[in-house]
């Protein structure tokens, strides 16, 4: 079998990342780029573009599938990608995402979704995923609540989609320009700590030859993964630092819905696993980008499981586990990495911690309490 390779190309400009996959068509021969416009969506329409670097694109106009978007895409772009591994002189797909889409779930759909009797991981290779950024206005977007509105069904907002184009890169084409040296610094900033492996230029050329040996390369890990995984440095800088909350003890679900609103304002990226009091059998998972925020189903804690599903666990949960392990709560704990860059890392801590049970709730019954996070969603790509 061919080893072909795949390059995602993610970022929120479309005439941008269509530069940038341009650049890796014209760098390679037996390259051929794949684009879905989702433009026309208003209109219940899909343009599919197929680019060669020898003759003339050819586009498709594609009916909105059930009224779906990521059913459309997976039904027409998942056989797409292989029929064209499969062709002999195709040796890397370059697929160009709209900016209203994000790279982890389509890396996920790449491994899990069955193409007849194989995935697209088994005919293809991820070589990377390549985000663009503008230096001016990448920031403003990614810490802002302007809703995405993709659909009307859609509820993600831009800084969403923003974070999740970056955080999950394995290189980063930096273009555009910020309006004075500190806003260029407070965005490298930033950019260090959310995507710390993936090498950064302004220009696609020879960077995919930079990227490090470890890099993610479309792999999804799921919510027991490290939270600081590439080592991300830890000290402020330009005011952007990165927190990581760490706790013992189970969150009062009133006072931590209350107080969840300080990780909307002067944070860029919050990520977590949480114990919540009402809900001891449980890890939720928590993220926040921008303005928008999200709490899921992360799996049972390991201390309620029986033996096959802590053998299910992956290696370095189960050892994780093992070290942390407390004599009256197991693997329960609070564990959360919040990324700010207009916030006191101590007024973060402290107002979270003020969630936490007290010394007499914990001596008291308290399983009773009202839960407003019981209204959680299964997260497929986390748990």
């Amino acid at each position: 079998m061919q080893d072909t390779r795949l390059v995602l190309v993610t970022g929120l400009d479309r005439g941008v990342t269509g530069w940038v996959a341009g650049r890796l068509l014209r760098e390679e021969p037996g390259t051929v780029v794949v684009r879905h416009d989702l433009s026309g969506l208003a209109e219940g329409i899909v343009r599919r573009t197929v680019r060669t670097a020898d003759g003339p694109p050819s586009e498709t106009v594609l009916e909105l599938a059930h009224g779906c978007v990521s059913c459309t895409l997976r039904l027409d772009t998942l056989p797409l990608l292989r029929a064209l591994a499969a062709k002999p002189d195709v040796r890397r797909i370059v697929l160009h995402l709209d900016p209203g889409v994000e790279p982890e779930p389509v890396c996920w759909a790449l491994h899990n979704v069955l193409v007849g009797d194989v995935t697209i991981a088994d005919v293809a290779t991820v070589e990377a995923v390549v985000a663009v950024v503008d230096e001016g206005r990448w920031l403003t977007a990614a810490t802002g609540d302007e809703p995405l509105g993709l659909t009307p069904e859609d509820d993600r907002t831009l800084a969403q989609v923003a974070i999740g184009q970056v955080e999950f890169a394995d290189a980063i084409v930096v273009t555009g320009q910020a309006a004075d040296g500190w806003a260029a610094a407070r965005a490298t900033a930033v950019l260090d700590r959310l995507a710390p492996a993936a090498p950064r230029a302004s220009s696609v050329h020879r960077l995919l030859d930079t990227i490090p040996a470890n890099a993610r390369r479309g792999e999804v890990t799921d919510a027991h993964a490290p939270l600081l995984a590439w080592s991300p440095p830890l000290e402020p800088d330009c005011g952007v630092a990165l927190t990581v909350f760490e706790a013992r003890r189970p969150f009062h679900p009133g006072r931590l819905h209350e107080a969840i609103d300080v990780l909307l304002e002067g944070v860029v990226r919050t990520r977590g696993r949480i114990w919540v009091a009402t809900q001891p059998d449980v890890a939720l998972w928590l993220e926040s980008a921008g303005g928008g925020l999200r709490v899921g189903h992360a799996g049972a804690w390991l201390a309620t499981v029986d033996d096959a599903a802590w053998q299910r666990a992956s290696e370095h949960r189960r050892a994780k586990a093992a070290v942390d392990w407390h004599p009256r709560w197991g693997d329960r704990m609070q564990e959360i990495a919040i990324l700010s860059h207009d916030a006191s890392p101590g007024h973060l801590v402290a107002t979270l911690r003020e969630a936490l049970l007290t010394d007499e709730e914990l001596a008291a019954d308290w399983h009773g309490y009202e839960d407003p996070f019981h209204a959680w969603e299964p997260l497929e790509d986390k748990a």
